[in-house]
């Protein structure tokens, strides 16, 4: 018979024993599960189905669609600037409920802002512009919205605007049907895809990379997969693409393609094991990282598997380029006519008939994009991640990184630094537990982070740093968005301390000099004392007991050292627990809680435990049924071990840690 038959812990902070938290001393979890760096949230008075987020870098204005309305909110000041509702006249013809108008489009379009909506089932398009007074916007025009926006939310659709140009996938049917690429308003012809190009595509991203030097030549980038031709049942049945047509394709000539691409070209996007013969074939996410070199502009591509995982392969459109420029065609075994097929010219409806019906009958490349990596995708994990952004952020040395911000299906944010080729988890954060993701967009200038979830939209703030940290916690950190200086772990200054490339601390200073600094900044700043570690906690003798310090790495190890001997720590959530079954007199004494992180040891928490004499009444044995498993604890001091509890009842059977 096991000696505790029942051991709860029962603590007002309302802890759970979590047996899958991340393994302690392991790279691959997140280094830091951060916690308060929400900075703004804005709750929906209704719940929304949908949400589309725009944020122009250049005026720095960020939008959110929902239904029937526009926000423009402040990412500063955290509060939203205005509301524009958008209910029409088609909703007002219709039974209450059943007609509403999700916005699924918001774009910077010539001189307004361009906003597509489902308008009951019949697409609709908005101009707004700013009124005289700069406060709000009104509608000054509007437009049929079929091709732009889908009839209802949950279709498949992207939009673009680029140069003046507007670009889109939407359904023109109401089924969700013959959904292609095409650009649909602005200066240039509308032009639009060869069925036959496709097949059951679902659009991820588009994307212009501008070359300043060499306009004619800019490419619009298309991102998506389709079905795999191949029915093998062992054959994934998605394949993810890229495509690219030329910016300045006009279509074909009138007795020929006209108003179709000539420039349309695809090849398959790799990431994987190619050794293996193991890819990730189901694109989910794209983020475009441009660069002033056009070559250097960088693809961040987040894919999922079948086999419950997800990976992130790198692509630089220089490589990409490299394929539609050198790959021969599939299916085709013949001279390549000239001007070589996907070539970019100023008038396209002069284009050979013999290059025009190779891009209408061989637009597939032969070779396939592989990624920058090339045998292995740059990180892979069992996160069910669902979109994906990323930063580029000075050092403290003026070096860039760049960061990757992972949403995961269970709304979390896991900030992960690219590393060269080595992926390093910063930190996870969980911004909502009721509901994953619906739209997140970056404002890279601000340095913030915009999510949006069916019940509010949060605003993270990515240079949001540790409090009390030392500067070799700064350091092995290896966030760019934070280094150490005499103020302590502060936003990312010239001159400050860190070690991205490998998080040695041998760049700290000493620990004299840097208590020195410490001491110096905090007569300065008249900053508090630091809380001294040390806990002293009276205990009775026969009664179960724990104490408790908090893991402020999950890459460090943990040990408990008391008497000259050591013991390994017992996770809960963010803390390493020391359980003792009885208070025996072996067990009193001092208890210091240990990490050690690549070369650097600390004590997290130091505990001294002395014996209480308790004096126990018959009524007390009465109104206790668990008899010496309740343990009264002191109350007047706060205490990691038991935090704002005064009774507590310990045990842990059913884990097997005691028999």
């Amino acid at each position: 018979m096991m000696r505790f038959a029942f051991i709860y812990i029962c603590l007002a902070a309302d802890f759970q024993l979590v047996l899958n938290s991340p393994t302690l001393g392991s790279k691959n979890n997140p280094r830091l599960l951060d916690k308060d760096i929400i900075k703004g949230v804005f709750e929906y008075q209704d719940h929304q189905n949908h949400s589309v987020f725009f944020y122009h870098e250049e005026s720095e204005e960020m939008y959110v669609g929902g239904t029937d309305f526009v926000l423009k909110l402040d990412v500063d000041d955290y509060h939203i600037i205005e509301q524009f509702p958008l209910k029409t006249l088609e909703q007002q013809r219709c039974q209450e409920g059943k007609c509403k108008n999700v916005i699924t489009v918001i774009e910077k379009f010539q001189d307004s802002l361009f906003v597509c909506g489902t308008n009951g089932k019949k697409p609709q398009c908005w101009k707004l512009f700013s009124s005289v007074n700069n406060q709000s916007h009104e509608i000054v025009e509007s437009y049929e919205g079929r091709g732009i926006s889908p009839f209802v939310y949950t279709h498949n659709s992207i939009s673009l605007t680029a140069g003046g140009d507007l670009y889109s996938a939407a359904p023109l049917d109401t089924d969700g049907s013959s959904l292609q690429f095409r650009r649909k308003a602005g200066s240039r012809t509308n032009v639009w895809m060869y069925d036959n190009w496709v097949s059951e595509p679902t659009f991820i991203s588009a994307s212009w990379v501008k070359r300043e030097e060499d306009p004619d030549n800019e490419k619009i980038y298309i991102f998506f997969r389709e079905k795999n031709s191949d029915h093998n049942p062992e054959a994934d049945p998605w394949i993810s693409r890229v495509a690219r047509v030329c910016k300045v394709d006009e279509g074909g000539s009138k007795r020929f393609f006209q108003n179709m691409w000539t420039s349309f070209l695809k090849a398959r996007l790799v990431c994987g094991f190619p050794e293996e013969s193991l890819y990730f074939n189901r694109l989910q996410d794209i983020y475009v990282l441009h660069a002033d070199d056009w070559h250097e502009t960088r693809v961040y591509a987040l894919f999922t598997s079948s086999w419950n995982s997800t990976a992130v392969c790198i692509y630089t459109i220089a490589m990409i380029e490299e394929i539609f420029e050198n790959s021969t065609f599939k299916g085709y075994d013949k001279d390549i006519p000239k001007p070589r097929p996907g070539t970019c010219v100023r008038n396209s409806r002069t284009l050979p008939l013999t290059t025009v019906n190779m891009v209408k009958d061989h637009s597939e490349m032969n070779d396939w994009v592989h990624s920058l990596h090339h045998t292995a995708p740059f990180y892979v994990s069992t996160n069910n991640y669902t979109k994906i952004v990323v930063d580029r952020v000075q050092a403290a040395d003026k070096h860039m990184h760049n960061v990757l911000l992972l949403a995961t299906d269970s709304g979390k944010i896991h900030k992960v630094l690219e590393a060269g080729s080595e992926a390093f988890i910063i930190s996870e954060t969980q911004i909502s537990s009721r509901s994953p993701i619906q739209s997140m967009k970056l404002a890279s200038k601000k340095k913030r982070l915009v999510m949006g979830f069916s019940e509010k939209i949060s605003i993270m703030d990515l240079e949001r740093c540790q409090q009390n940290m030392s500067c070799a916690d700064c350091v092995l950190a290896r966030n760019p968005y934070c280094a150490w200086t005499e103020a302590g772990c502060v936003p990312t200054v010239l001159g400050g301390i860190q070690n991205i490339i490998d998080g040695n601390r041998s760049v700290c200073p000493s620990p004299e000099e840097e208590r020195k600094q410490i001491n110096r900044t905090k007569r300065e700043t008249a900053s508090p004392s630091p809380v001294d570690l040390r806990t002293t906690h009276s205990v009775p003798l026969g009664v179960p007991f724990y104490l408790s310090c908090p893991i402020d790495s999950y890459h460090a190890n943990y040990i408990w050292e008391h008497g000259g001997q050591s013991s390994p720590c017992l996770q809960m959530e963010s803390n390493c627990l020391h359980l003792i079954p009885s208070m025996a007199q072996e067990n009193y004494g001092g208890y210091e809680c240990v990490s050690k992180e690549k070369d650097y040891t600390k004590v997290v928490k130091r505990y001294q435990l002395t014996e209480q004499i308790v004096s126990e009444t018959n009524e007390d044995r009465n109104n206790n049924p668990l008899g010496n498993y309740v343990v009264p604890v002191e109350s007047s001091a706060a205490s990691d071990a038991v935090p704002h509890v005064e009774w507590i009842t310990l045990g842990l059977t059913a884990l097997g840690i005691f028999n």
